[in-house]
């Protein structure tokens, strides 16, 4: 039953009041754009649900996955399209497997912030600083790295944590799925958040392609999946807005998933008005316009 007194709390203004994105121009030549992503979480994906997962070695080997042959995979496939990317890494998984963290800063590629433990951001809780310091503290030591750009675990935020991130620098987020082009946050005190680079809900593998064995979902076809990815790019191309991928070397490391991904991106490197860049250079084209308006 509905708790009338948690209804009667819900606030009557909208959960993101920030204003409406401004319609800055992508680069010349360009008139649309993709944020090229992927979320690195490796077995931190499956023990933040329940830490007793690290005790269960199948379930670990999911995760496992992305260093022994996911992000290998991926970063070949990138490098065969001459494309950069931006990897939102946990920290965990830094921590656990360096050399997977530091062939992907290697070979050119931005590392973004994606938590510590990838625990799920709930208000009120009183690990969200800890697991920012947590995750900056081993992107630093092990990767020599400051990032600008987050990505929330589980696609979720709090206000406490839109806070805590502009107190730490961070330059942009990338978690919300409330827009097809870059705006500006705004905090509940009136004063600027950080930029944020809308997620596109379709553009993320797990929903498609990810087949655990707790999992009541089966994996969708390349055809079923390339479809819709063509399609929003191509309706998006005529907005002259924005595409955000989501991706998992869990996932679309995968041989049949990688070989839909590499349709999709040759197909997107066909189309010439398409940037296809990291979060760190739509931010700073963000930026450069959102300056010269001031």
């Amino acid at each position: 039953m509905l708790d009338s007194k948690a209804l009667q709390s819900i606030p009557l203004t909208p959960a993101n009041t920030a204003d409406p994105a401004p319609e800055y121009p992508w680069p010349e030549p360009y008139t649309s754009a993709m944020f090229l992503s992927f979320d690195v979480d490796a077995e931190s994906a499956w023990t933040s649900k329940d830490a007793v997962h690290a005790q269960r070695l199948i379930t670990m080997s999911y995760g496992g996955y992305e260093a022994r042959v996911g992000t290998p995979k991926l970063l070949e496939l990138l490098d065969r399209l001459d494309l950069k990317a931006t990897f939102f890494v946990t920290g965990w998984s830094v921590d656990a497997h360096p050399a997977m963290a530091e062939s992907i800063l290697k070979a050119g590629h931005e590392i973004g912030h994606h938590g510590y433990h990838h625990l799920l951001p709930d208000p009120g809780d009183p690990w969200i600083e800890e697991e920012l310091e947590r995750g900056f503290e081993a992107l630093k030591r092990r990767l020599g790295v400051r990032p600008i750009g987050y990505r929330a675990p589980y696609g979720e935020f709090t206000e406490e944590l839109r806070v805590a991130l502009v107190r730490h620098g961070i330059v942009y987020t990338s978690s919300f799925r409330d827009d097809v082009r870059p705006y500006r946050h705004r905090l509940a005190d009136g004063k600027p958040g950080t930029i944020e680079l809308p997620v596109t809900a379709s553009y993320d593998d797990w929903m498609h392609g990810l087949s655990a064995r707790f999992s009541p979902r089966s994996i969708f076809p390349k055809e079923h999946v390339l479809s819709l990815w063509k399609d929003e790019l191509d309706e998006v191309r005529d907005w002259g807005a924005m595409v955000t991928t989501v991706l998992h070397p869990q996932c679309s490391g995968r041989p049949m998933r990688l070989r839909l991904l590499r349709e999709f991106l040759t197909y997107a490197k066909s189309c010439p008005d398409v940037w296809i860049t990291t979060g760190e250079k739509i931010a700073q084209n963000f930026l450069r316009h959102e300056a010269g308006n001031r």
